[in-house]
């Protein structure tokens, strides 16, 4: 005969201390939203709790901005068009959006000037556009054998060697916001300010602005 020892009673206090904590467990809810605005969940790591694929679960990652990933929303990008779309350029973010009003057509990163070149902000519109565009001020300066002698160069103050040539910076895809050399292209893309005031934006994207904007289009800098 196997004999068994009695189980000892739970106190009802403690029976009802158990309750609380389960109840207060049940009743936390699955994440918070950090002082950076973005969601941290109950071990205090970061948190998506958006669907995958959705532009929420996009701009909830622990790399937005920073990322160099590109969304689209397929949908609202093949219903934009020249008539209809718009850009705005997010400084702080280093992000831009081509938008269908209020919809979010595409969100891809962008180089905007460093301190010394600083993209202005403001409202503008797209006063130009050409597919193949070479910058009249920034470049390369060469020497007579060919040799790059400045990889920096400005044409208006940089001296060119007898024999030399200035070759402007390659900026495909321009579209321009000012009559003084401001403009969205194709160019490097690091995540921070980088350029000499213009907006650079990936060469996987840039071809696709392009195409949905005409001259005229609004171009918010912010």
């Amino acid at each position: 005969m196997v004999h068994r020892l009695p189980i000892p009673a739970i106190p009802a206090i403690l029976l009802g201390l158990i309750a609380v904590l389960l109840a207060s467990c049940a009743n936390q809810p699955e994440y918070t939203i950090g002082p950076d605005g973005k969601p941290i969940g109950r071990d205090g790591e970061p948190y998506n709790p958006y669907e995958p694929g959705t532009y929420l679960h996009f701009t909830a990652e622990a790399d937005y901005p920073k990322t160099s990933k590109v969304w689209k929303n397929d949908e609202v990008l093949a219903r934009t068009h020249p008539e209809n779309s718009r850009i705005v350029i997010s400084i702080s973010k280093q992000r831009g959006f081509l938008m269908n009003g209020d919809e979010v057509a595409i969100d891809y990163p962008v180089s905007t000037g460093r301190s010394s070149h600083p993209t202005p902000r403001g409202d503008y519109e797209i006063l130009e556009k050409e597919a193949k565009k070479r910058s009249n001020a920034y470049g390369k300066i060469y020497d007579a054998e060919g040799s790059v002698v400045n990889s920096d160069a400005d044409s208006r103050r940089d001296e060119i060697p007898e024999g030399g040539k200035f070759v402007g910076a390659s900026m495909p895809y321009w579209m321009r916001l000012t009559w003084d050399g401001v403009g969205h292209h194709i160019g490097r893309v690091p995540r921070y300010p980088a350029s000499h005031a213009c907006i650079r934006g990936p060469r996987s994207v840039m071809p696709t602005v392009f195409r949905k904007v005409k001259l005229g289009t609004p171009v918010t800098v912010e």
